[in-house]
């Protein structure tokens, strides 16, 4: 993780606790990902709903895997390909860009994730 840099090639914030490929907080790409768990989302039920119809179930809890399920507000790094997906299908969630990792430009042009950026301001 060390140096990971986000998309304006600042130091990557801390997402939220128990995510990214890792579980570390952060939604840093390490080699082995290759998913590119590197958009930090703030997930809403469109989302959620969406991500579930695709087969990916991120509410429901899986304890086996210490994974309490996410609700609306939770933040969590998802994939960038899903991301742009849910985008393309009218649901992507906000985005906190400071906690993005730059890996995500390589499937999403900037100004895409811009338009969705969360306020941080505003968030928990």
């Amino acid at each position: 993780m060390a140096n990971a840099k986000n998309v304006y090639g600042r130091p990557l914030k801390l997402c939220c606790g128990n995510t990214g490929f890792t579980r570390e907080g952060f939604c840093y790409v390490p080699p082995q990902d290759a998913g590119n768990h590197s958009v930090c989302a703030a997930v809403d039920e469109a989302f959620l709903a969406y991500a579930r119809s695709q087969g990916n179930d991120l509410s429901t809890p899986r304890p086996e895997f210490a994974f309490p399920g996410l609700k609306p507000g939770d933040r969590w790094c998802v994939c960038a390909a899903r991301w742009l997906q849910a985008y393309q299908a009218g649901v992507a969630p906000l985005v906190d860009l400071e906690a993005t990792h730059e890996k995500a430009l390589d499937v999403i042009p900037l100004a895409m994730l811009e338009s969705y950026a969360l306020d941080v301001s505003q968030s928990g």
